[in-house]
């Protein structure tokens, strides 16, 4: 069955409490991002221990597999996306996410990004015939990477920033806590 492509707009996080996973991005210091982003990690990688994983609850709503394939995915973007708002370059090797653009333009005077279709990735990547045990190790892997990335940022450096395609305004704290909301929002999303 067909997923029903993704569109919202869910910048609209970063200033207020998500209602849904009840993250609320504008309380979270920047110094905790890593080690929440390490304790979210772990837990979407353990609930692909279950013998449910690649069962969809209805005919929109990914399974666990491909919420934890979709995580590990996002963990890589948001590693090159970081370094884009550091460097304003491509990151080197670029992530490898099936159907990334690595692309990188300037937008307004700043490094801009290109959006990513997360619902064309997880067909082409075929997330839901993945490995189970195979993607939580490179969840796991990917998501400390993006961890000690932000960790290892400078107070100074926080506030440089980089664009979407579509415009949106992203300063390193931003971009962390909007991937660190995606994360804790997709373990509330399977139950993990």
């Amino acid at each position: 069955m067909a997923i029903i492509p993704e569109d919202k707009d869910w910048t609209w996080a970063l200033e207020k409490r998500c209602d849904e996973c009840g993250f609320d991005a504008p309380a979270i210091e920047y110094e905790r991002v890593p080690e929440l982003t390490r304790a979210a990690a772990a837990r979407l990688a353990a609930a692909l221990d279950r013998p449910d994983v690649t069962v969809r609850p209805n005919d929109s709503t990914w399974s666990p597999l491909e919420y934890v394939a979709h995580t590990r995915d996002v963990s890589r973007l948001f590693r090159h996306r970081l370094h884009v708002a550091l460097t304003c370059t491509a990151a080197d090797p670029a992530p490898d996410v099936v159907g990334h653009d690595p692309t990188v333009t300037v937008l307004d005077g700043l490094p801009a990004f290109t959006n990513w279709d997360q619902d064309a990735t997880a067909v082409a990547a075929r997330y839901n015939e993945s490995a189970p045990a195979s993607v939580a190790a490179q969840l796991v892997a990917a998501a400390d990477d993006v961890a000690a990335d932000f960790a290892a940022v400078p107070e100074a450096d926080r506030s440089r920033a980089a664009r979407r395609d579509n415009g949106s305004l992203f300063t390193v704290t931003e971009m962390a806590r909007y991937f660190l909301h995606d994360l804790v929002h997709h373990v509330h999303d399977i139950r993990a």
